[in-house]
């Protein structure tokens, strides 16, 4: 006799069903009712960009004790760990020069443990790393970021070199995780630890998007001409959108995994 399903479970295998594009719409209606959520239950929307600071810390604990618990970096990506140094350094270095506040802070800590991560998955770990599956080549980010943060960048009235690290960095944020997502592509068995870590950057990402949308609802678009003029306004968004979506398929499975009790996570073809 077949067990009764939940009612989550009869949900997730109906979304599984659909199509593409009705999976697509389903995924910007839920993300519209998630923002509209957190607009009623929040009512200081900066404590949002605190709540993803501290989810990303939170995954970062996680990677923490992966590396030195388990002695194993098998399933994290050296390249996206490279790639989050480099924007970290950069914000870091706009955040001295441009607006040092509390997230100058929080971007220092966050830097010091990426970097550790680093060391440990190049030099302590390495027997363990993963390198054929991480194979994403990084200048396939550097160079877009680059160029784009030499084309579109802040108008305001900083150096011109620090407007144009400013952009590659919000760029480079946004694409950062795509090498990690290519191990868990090659590989397609996700262990617990990274899947939290990286549902934990999912998180994250949503919540600081949610945080800028909101801001800009909230001053009536003013928010946007506080940080220039032209495209660069349009593309701050547009950036906080894209990481949030890169991540959006995975925190499905994610999710569909935790909730159906399965340790590891494992991927379908075409996920990620």
């Amino acid at each position: 006799m077949k067990g009764t399903k939940t009612p989550i479970h009869a949900v997730a295998m109906w979304v599984r069903r659909q199509p593409p594009k009705v999976k697509a719409f389903l995924a910007v209606v839920s993300g519209i009712a998630a923002l509209v959520f957190l607009r009623l239950v929040v009512h200081d929307h900066d404590n949002l960009f605190v709540a993803a600071e501290a989810v990303h810390a939170l995954g970062i604990s996680v990677l923490i004790f992966k590396l030195t618990k388990e002695k194993t970096c098998a399933g994290l990506s050296l390249k996206s760990q490279e790639l989050t140094a480099i924007f970290l350094a950069v914000r870091l270095y706009c955040s001295f020069v441009m607006e040092f506040d509390i997230h100058t802070l929080l971007d220092s800590a966050t830097l010091v443990t990426t970097l550790w991560v680093i060391y440990m998955i190049r030099f302590t770990l390495k027997s363990s790393y993963m390198d054929d599956k991480d194979n994403f080549k990084s200048y396939y980010v550097l160079l877009p970021c680059a160029v784009l943060s030499l084309l579109i960048h802040p108008t305001t009235q900083h150096h011109i070199f620090n407007r144009i690290l400013w952009a590659f960095c919000v760029y480079l944020e946004a694409v950062s995780v795509l090498p990690q997502l290519r191990v868990m592509q090659n590989t397609k068995i996700v262990e617990p630890f990274t899947a939290h870590y990286v549902f934990a950057l999912g998180v994250a990402r949503f919540l600081s998007c949610a945080h800028w949308i909101l801001q800009v609802l909230d001053t009536h678009g003013r928010l946007l001409t506080t940080l220039g003029y032209g495209l660069w306004p349009s593309m701050v968004l547009l950036s906080e959108i894209v990481q949030t979506f890169i991540l959006a398929d995975f925190c499905y499975y994610y999710i569909k995994s935790l909730v159906g009790g399965q340790l590891v996570l494992r991927l379908p073809s075409g996920v990620v």
